[in-house]
């Protein structure tokens, strides 16, 4: 019986706090689809992955390494993340979500691969099935690929290297004949102290 209730047991409880429930239950499942959307929508890449077997402890350093990285992990219910690749370009991958799925993702396309294919190196219980990058659909050998390419931050490094490098050497090019007309001056210099 319910406080206030006056004496009619099961009539509140029975029908409103499942109407709550399914209330909410609806709203998460919406706020789920919606930011799903907005992932499919704005990451660089998306990996679709089994982790059966795969334990808590495993999940939870996976996650820390891809968070490191710059990237996340979530767990996709199927029907969900169907319904939110509906009207984003990475569509064609719908069909991977079938079994206990992951979804690992990051701005860089470079970076969720590579932390996924690592991790499934030292864990055979995480089996990658695909994924996608942009309008492109990736199998399990494409996301290998993509995973073995330099990552942005990389590429931006060996790009600043390339650039320095010809600048060291026209530094080094313009400033040789000053410092050759500075030996040749001390030179006659010490000669003409000599004498």
């Amino acid at each position: 019986m319910i406080p206030g209730d006056k004496g009619k047991p099961g009539r509140a409880a029975s029908s409103n706090p499942v109407n709550w429930r399914q209330t909410v239950e609806r709203a998460e499942k919406r706020e789920f689809v919606t930011e799903l959307n907005e992932v499919f929508k704005a990451s660089g890449s998306v990996v679709v992955a089994h982790y059966a077997g795969v334990t808590v402890a495993q999940m939870n350093d996976f996650r820390s390494k891809m968070r490191a990285a710059g990237g996340t992990v979530k767990v996709a219910k199927n029907r969900l993340a169907k319904i939110a690749l509906q009207g984003t370009e990475s569509e064609g991958m719908t069909d991977l979500f079938k079994g206990q799925t992951l979804i690992a993702y990051s701005a860089d396309p470079i970076t969720a691969p590579k932390v996924v294919v690592d991790f499934a190196k030292t864990n055979d219980k995480l089996v990658v099935l695909g994924g996608a990058m942009g309008t492109t659909t990736l199998n399990p050998e494409a996301v290998k690929s993509l995973a073995t390419l330099p990552s942005l931050d990389e590429l931006r490094a060996k790009l600043l290297g390339l650039l320095n490098a010809p600048a060291t050497r026209v530094a080094t090019v313009v400033a040789a004949p000053a410092s050759q007309l500075a030996r040749v001056f001390s030179a006659y210099a010490k000669k003409d102290e000599a004498a």
